[in-house]
């Protein structure tokens, strides 16, 4: 890993100091510029889900900065669910197998209940084919028309009753050997299978949501007459570098459910 060289005696930021990290802004602040060669470290992954990461001491004496540098970026990259902090134990890479992690992208959660309240879905996937990426699909997974792509549809029941019909696409490359009988057979979250199975750690998302009458398809597969209104989302999901890695779409039942969201 590349390290950030510094002039002798001269402290963090000083005049003077040659700061060296790839892919970090211009003129960005010290402790920004050590998140950027974490981040490089993650994506390449030498450290894995679930790893405790070096202590902020060894951190600093790797990138020869001090360790309130080393702690700021730390602490912003678990402020953004890349790192967790674990009291008398050390900081490690955040994963989608802990129950916490699993539902921070299931935005619609019962009316009544917390979010670890609902338990898991009950999952049954449709289909899953490789097939040539659409110019839609190909265009927010920045791929090329017809690159292959892995496409599969899913319903996921809470307590017997249909919820969520999810269109899901992936880039095929990345995920080779993913199969029908994978997704089916995999208890865990999706994005865990993805981190364990395939190196593929999801770390954050943009959605569109929007109101829509349920077609006919749709009505039949979540168990509602046809022009039932469902809550539309349209998910892009990232791995490290604002690499896109997926597609899904997902029309969600709402009768008992609401989307839940925090902004701060």
């Amino acid at each position: 890993m590349a390290t950030l060289p510094l002039e002798p005696h001269q402290p963090d930021g000083a005049p003077g100091t040659e700061i060296t990290a790839p892919g970090a802004p211009a003129f960005s602040p010290l402790y920004q510029q050590i998140k950027t060669l974490i981040l490089r470290s993650l994506q390449a992954g030498e450290w894995k889900p679930g790893d405790v990461i070096p202590s902020e001491l060894e951190l600093a004496a790797r990138f020869k900065v001090s360790q309130g540098t080393v702690r700021k970026a730390i602490d912003e990259l678990a402020t953004d669910n890349l790192l967790v902090r674990r009291q008398g134990k050390g900081t490690f890479v955040a994963t989608h197998a802990e129950q916490h992690i699993q539902y921070r992208f299931l935005r619609v959660l019962p009316d009544a209940s917390a979010p670890e309240a609902q338990g898991p879905a009950e999952r049954r996937i449709i289909e899953c084919r490789r097939l040539r990426a659409s110019a839609d699909v190909a265009r927010q997974l920045e791929l090329r028309t017809g690159d292959p792509v892995l496409s599969l549809r899913r319903v996921l029941s809470f307590q017997g009753t249909p919820a969520i019909l999810e269109d899901v696409w992936l880039p095929g490359g990345p995920f080779k050997g993913l199969t029908q009988e994978a997704l089916a057979g995999y208890q865990g979250a999706m994005y865990a299978l993805f981190e364990t199975e395939f190196g593929v750690r999801m770390v954050r998302a943009v959605e569109k949501l929007k109101a829509v009458a349920a077609d006919a398809d749709a009505a039949g597969l979540l168990g509602v007459e046809p022009g039932y209104p469902l809550l539309s989302v349209e998910r892009l999901a990232f791995t490290y570098n604002d690499t896109p890695m997926e597609l899904r779409r997902g029309l969600y039942r709402t009768d008992s459910r609401h989307y839940h969201n925090e902004l701060s």
